[in-house]
């Protein structure tokens, strides 16, 4: 048998039946293996060629091997000629790649299959041959064939009808009575044929049975074998278990009877300690009703919740305690609701109590202990509670501050006027003033008491929030190695039960925990050490479950409740993180609230007081007051509460809007008085004046203080000097300037209004400017005052009045402008406005000035002749008007107005003049008519040039006359 190159040798037997098969040995000797040329070359190529080996090595060629493969009978001539020289017999090379085969590498697998080959020779000596039993086989399967297959059915039974009518077909019987010949002979052949199939039967039974008796005889030699071997077994079990029966008698019957009475007695341990603990558990209603009478709700509710769950645990299914369950569920609804009675309770006595000299907090310890319990019971609403009793609060504290003031005032009688508002009306301004004073004093110490107290409940909730945290800490570190200090925690935990217990008969729970809590402290000093203090800590807090179910049994339940509390902080019982941080957020939140209410009431006193308008008639003065007085409370309670509350701000806005209107109605109805009475004539200034007008070149904005009058005041000025500028001026600009120093002064005390008074005085302004236009340039005084005319210096007195006003506007714009917020700047445009409509209420009379001129001009040289005598009788008319014009302005114009008005006016005389002369036909030629023209104009222009300020005016009448044609 060849095998290829890497060929294994046959498989081996294994121990576990399965032969596996191994590699060959490596051949002793390895050739080079090297590659042939890729062309078939014309001679050999030798065993060490190193080209590699294709088809075209090959020394025959398939076609001749499969064609003839006899050589001896081949004719070579016919070969070689057809396939060439080379085709001739030659030594084939053997393979590189199949190693040299021997018998050696079949020795191991003979050696292996030697065995089984003997007991395959062995077995065929036993064994039939195959064909022979195959042979049988087939015959007697024929055989079988013959038998109906209803025998072979393995549910064949002959009592069911059909398998009975199937094997006896009695229907060939002749059934009418009686056997005839036929039946005997059906009935015989029936008997036969079945006697037949039963021989077929055992036949191929016993054909079966000689076949494999080898087989049997072999069974039934191993079956006594067994036999054999299992009453040896039997001896040597019997000898056992009499060796285990001498050593159950003398090692193991008594140890294990001290095993049974250790375990009687644990058992006895038990039900002792049961026992106990159902008499703790017995006792825990009236330990409950002890800690509901010192208000210790938090002891009493953790009492409950531990017993249910020794209930639960440790004594379920006690028959005596079946009741007890519910009757501890009904207990713990009670102590809720008497929780929340007791802290509606406390919030009503806290709020309505007296304000001053007394703790911010009242009972501070028993706010602790209900919040503790309301947290327990996840009671979080109990602040709406609160709130509430603080709205009724805030109402009681105006109520209170109304009726102890009206108390004090004789001329109001609360038997008749009962109302708060009526009462507050009836009164003065100052008194009412100091009840606003009062009620803000009161609420501000109402607000300092509601935040210490919701200090205090936000603590508690922060030291909940913080026992959560701890737990869930320690719960994550429970799977590391304790700490070393664990066994002092131990002992501290049980000096505590140990105090709790010594404590328990005279003293209350809280006293024992603040007993304990002190030793805890005073041992941690000693230790000094705060990581031993933490590591205890730990300890105590993760083996907490432990010790109850170690002490319980010990101690009444009552000792260790609270302490149960402190430790079980984080169950989940107690309110999530989330809850506790809704819960502080309400806190705040109902700070602010507190706020809002101190506010809304406030306004409440606000609005009665201006509900028949008091509040709008105030002075300027006791407006202010009032203004400050408000934003200082706002003020403090913002500082005190971190809230922003805008419906007292919104309120005194309001009535400052309407104190605004008032104000400004007043005046500009004052104004407009004024103004109808006016006659336009200059007035004298008084010197208060004059040192009102100082104060504001010295930049202070603000009406002076009035002054009493003395022996020594100043005697009233013809001019009002403003920056060394003499101002002519009627009494109403006075009062002007006074009315718009009386805004800024309103705006200096309350900046709120500055928009608002900002637009008002903008309108104060254009009223002024408005109504003496309609009354100056459009005559209206002459029916308003009773004026014959409007003259000339009228309207010089009024455009220097209107001078006047336009150079204070930039100095109340600035003004303004520092009490206004940046976006609101754009409100100050209404002054470029006012600015605009007064320079072109100015420009309007010096135009009418001119107009007068004018037409006096046009009147009076449409008469002119060119004639003797000179000067002519209307150039004398015209420098007489002119002299007019000139005395009743010179003086209340500056120099520079004039000189600007008598140029206009000059501009005006020699546009009718040249239209005069051009309508007589004189030019510049030299004539007579030419020299009297000369003559006139060299009077007119000698005369205007005498005139004050007007000498060195250039006057160019030049340009009166037509060119020479």
């Amino acid at each position: 048998m060849a095998s290829g190159h890497g060929s294994s040798p046959l498989p081996r037997g294994g121990r576990d039946g399965i032969y596996h098969k191994e590699r060959d040995p490596p051949p002793p000797r390895c050739r080079t293996i090297c590659s042939l040329p890729d062309v078939c070359p014309k001679e050999p190529t030798g065993g060490n060629s190193c080209s590699l080996w294709t088809v075209y090595s090959s020394k025959v060629n398939l076609p001749a091997a499969l064609n003839d493969p006899r050589l001896a009978k081949r004719e070579s001539d016919f070969f070689t000629k057809t396939w060439g020289l080379d085709f001739a017999e030659t030594e084939v090379m053997p393979s590189f790649y199949l190693p040299n085969i021997t018998r050696e590498h079949f020795g191991p697998y003979l050696q292996e299959m030697a065995q089984r080959e003997r007991i395959h020779e062995r077995c065929k000596t036993i064994c039939p041959n195959k064909d022979d039993v195959d042979a049988v086989s087939n015959k007697s399967r024929a055989e079988l064939e013959q038998v109906p297959k209803i025998f072979m059915k393995p549910d064949f039974a002959l009592e069911d009808p059909a398998t009975f009518n199937a094997v006896l077909p009695w229907s060939h019987f002749n059934s009418a009575g009686g056997k005839s010949s036929r039946d005997v002979a059906s009935s015989k052949l029936l008997q036969e044929k079945l006697s037949h199939y039963l021989d077929v039967v055992e036949v191929s039974i016993a054909r079966q049975i000689s076949l494999r008796s080898e087989a049997f005889f072999h069974a039934m030699s191993s079956q006594h074998e067994l036999q054999d071997r299992l009453e040896e077994t039997q001896r040597a079990v019997a000898v056992l278990r009499g060796r285990t029966a001498a050593i159950d008698r003398v090692m193991c019957q008594g140890p294990l009877r001290a095993v049974r009475t250790a375990l009687t007695r644990n058992n006895c341990v038990k039900l002792h300690n049961k026992l106990k603990l159902m008499a703790a558990v017995h006792q825990t209603q009236p330990t409950v009703q002890l800690l509901l009478s010192t208000s210790e709700f938090v002891g009493a509710l953790e009492l409950i919740s531990t017993t249910k769950e020794v209930l639960q645990q440790e004594l379920q299914g006690i028959h005596s305690f079946r009741h007890l369950g519910s009757q501890l569920c009904e207990l713990e609804k009670l102590i809720d609701k008497m929780m929340v009675e007791d802290f509606s309770m406390y919030a009503r006595s806290d709020l309505n109590r007296s304000l001053k000299d007394e703790p911010l907090v009242l009972e501070k310890e028993r706010l602790e202990s209900l919040v503790f319990g309301l947290l327990r019971q996840r009671k979080l609403d109990f602040l709406d509670i609160y709130s509430e009793e603080m709205i009724l609060a805030a109402k009681a504290i105006v109520s209170q501050c109304v009726a102890e003031n009206v108390l004090l005032i004789e001329d109001i009688d609360t038997e008749v006027v009962t109302k708060l508002a009526d009462q507050m009306r009836l009164m003065t301004f100052p008194q009412w003033f100091e009840l606003l004073k009062t009620v803000f004093e009161s609420f501000l110490l109402f607000l300092q008491k509601i935040k210490a107290t919701l200090s205090v409940i936000k603590n508690v909730v922060l030291e909940v929030l913080a026992s959560n945290q701890r737990n869930r800490l320690l719960e994550e570190a429970g799977s590391a190695p304790p700490v070393q200090e664990a066994p002092d925690g131990l002992s501290l935990l049980q000096g505590e039960a140990e105090l709790a217990y010594l404590t328990h008969e005279g003293l209350f729970i809280s006293d024992a925990l603040n007993e304990a809590s002190r030793i805890q402290q005073s041992r941690a000093e000693a230790d000094g050490s705060e990581s031993a203090s933490g590591a205890t800590e730990s300890f105590v807090s993760r083996d907490m479950d432990g010790f109850f179910s170690k002490f319980v049994c010990v101690f009444p339940l009552c000792v260790v409740c609270k302490c149960v509390f402190v430790f079980r902080s984080g169950d989940n019982m107690m309110p999530s993180d989330l809850e506790l941080n809704r819960v502080i957020n309400n806190i705040q939140e109902l700070l602010h609230t507190a706020s809002d209410v101190s506010h809304d009431r406030c306004v409440k006193v606000l609005t009665a007081r201006a509900k028949d308008g008091s509040l709008e008639r105030l002075s300027s003065a006791e407006f202010v007051c009032l203004s400050r007085a408000v934003e200082g409370f706002v003020r403090d309670t913002e500082e005190l509460c971190g809230r922003r509350s805008v419906s007292l701000r919104g309120a005194l806005q309001s009535q400052a809007n309407r104190f605004v209107h008032r104000f400004h109605e007043e005046r500009k109805t004052k104004l407009s008085l004024l103004l109808d009475n006016e006659r336009w004539k200059q007035a004298e200034v008084p010197s208060e004046f004059q040192d009102l007008v100082n104060s504001i070149a010295d930049g202070r904005i603000t009406l002076p203080e009035r002054k009493i009058p003395g022996p020594e005041d100043r005697k009233p000025t013809e001019f009002l000097l403003v920056n060394g500028q003499k101002y002519a001026v009627i009494g109403t600009v006075l009062l002007l300037i006074r009315i718009f120093l009386e805004y800024c002064q309103c705006v200096n005390d309350i900046p709120s209004i500055a928009t608002d008074m900002l637009t008002r005085l903008s309108d104060l302004l254009k009223h002024f400017n408005s109504r003496s236009c309609q009354l100056v340039l459009g005559a209206g005084a002459l029916q308003v005052v009773g004026l014959k005319t409007i003259t000339t210096k009228n309207l010089a007195l009024a455009s220097r009045c209107l001078q006047l006003v336009v150079h204070y506007i930039p100095i109340i714009r600035a003004h303004f402008e520092t009490k206004l917020q940046p976006k609101q700047f754009s409100v100050l445009r209404h002054f470029d406005h006012i600015t605009k409509d007064y320079n072109d209420h100015i420009a309007e009379i010096s135009a009418k000035l001119v107009a007068i001129m004018d037409s006096l001009f046009e009147k009076v040289l449409s008469k002119y002749e060119v004639k003797a005598p000179m000067p002519s009788a209307c150039f004398r008319n015209v420098c007489k008007q002119m002299a007019k014009m000139h005395e009743a302005i010179s003086e209340l114009l500056p120099e520079e107005q004039t000189q600007m008005l008598f140029l206009r006016i000059n501009a005006s005389f020699k546009l009718h003049l040249k239209r005069q002369l051009a309508r007589l036909g004189v030019v510049n030629d030299g004539g007579p008519q030419n020299g009297l023209v000369v003559v006139d104009v060299a009077f007119y222009t000698e005369n205007v040039q005498a005139l004050k300020s007007l000498d060195q005016l250039d006057l160019n009448m030049v340009e009166i006359w037509e060119q020479k044609r």
